[in-house]
């Protein structure tokens, strides 16, 4: 697939810097929750350089529960990025996600991206730009209805990067989807993103 590139054994400090490289400015950026992105976020702020003040922060996706909630992600990211300046906007269904500066995910081992799971068949044209839906099956360790942008949401991006967490088992995932070996969401985010010419970077 074209306009691909895979970094392998990158640290938080590194992929830190990449980020803070592509953060000059001001504008939107997407980001997505989970455990790997919050010490890189954290490392980012450390290193500084990114004037926060100037980026609306908006999450992929977000478990129904309250900001104060272990599971929200808009929590998290708020009680991070806001202290630095930053403005988080939390998901609703009425939202008008604007065009991102970078849209930055995750993807679990089934194939999923932000709460775009393979039994909510997502749709690459999907007239919404936001969805509530409930996983099926709910994960074990966050078994809550979501919200989530939609492909089209996501997309609507300068550029995509995935930040794996060095698992094998998502690397297989996606590296399968890359090569067009099933229809899992990365995939349709994936062939998508390639059609639109959004160049895409994956930390391993």
């Amino acid at each position: 697939m074209q306009d691909v590139t895979i970094i392998e054994g990158a640290d938080q400090a590194a992929i830190a810097g990449w980020l803070a490289a592509r953060l000059g400015g001001s504008g939107a950026i997407t980001l997505p929750g989970g455990s790997t992105p919050f010490p890189i976020l954290a490392a980012l702020i450390e290193q500084g350089g990114v004037d926060w003040s100037g980026w609306d922060i908006w999450p992929n996706d977000d478990r129904i529960v309250p900001e104060a909630h272990d599971a929200s992600n808009t929590g998290k990211m708020r009680a991070l990025l806001e202290p630095a300046g930053a403005q988080i906007v939390p998901l609703s269904e009425d939202a008008i996600p604007p065009h991102f500066a970078l849209t930055w995910m995750g993807m679990g081992p089934d194939g999923h991206i932000a709460s775009l799971f393979p039994n909510t068949d997502p749709r690459i044209d999907d007239p919404l730009a936001v969805l509530r839906l409930t996983p099926d099956p709910l994960p074990a360790h966050a078994p809550f209805d979501r919200i989530t942008l939609t492909i089209p949401a996501l997309l609507n991006t300068n550029a995509l990067v995935f930040t794996l967490g060095g698992a094998a088992d998502k690397r297989a995932v996606f590296d399968a989807a890359l090569a067009g070996e099933h229809d899992l969401p990365v995939a349709r985010l994936l062939r998508t993103a390639q059609a639109q010419g959004i160049p895409v970077t994956v930390f391993t």
